[in-house]
């Protein structure tokens, strides 16, 4: 069976995120009041598997080997049929 998967990688707090600061001044500069930005990468994952728990465990396989450095990120993933 095939399921979709969203994985979301973000930085941990306290971790520097350049992209989110360049994005935030920018924003300031053309007259956006914001008050923080912070830079999330997702995936779209299309995984083909036994079971939806067959297809948990290959998307954390995925995001522990590749998709996320678990030094400075964290990850998580919503899971549906396609």
């Amino acid at each position: 069976m095939e399921y979709l998967v969203e994985v979301r990688i973000e930085l941990k707090p306290g971790v520097i995120d350049a992209e989110g600061e360049t994005v935030q001044k920018s924003l300031a500069l053309l007259g956006f009041p914001v008050k923080g930005v912070r830079s999330v990468k997702v995936y779209d994952i299309s995984v083909e598997a036994g079971s939806e728990k067959e297809a948990m465990a290959e998307v954390e396989n995925a995001c522990r080997k590749l998709l996320a450095n678990p030094v400075i990120q964290n990850y998580s993933f919503r899971i549906r049929k396609a």
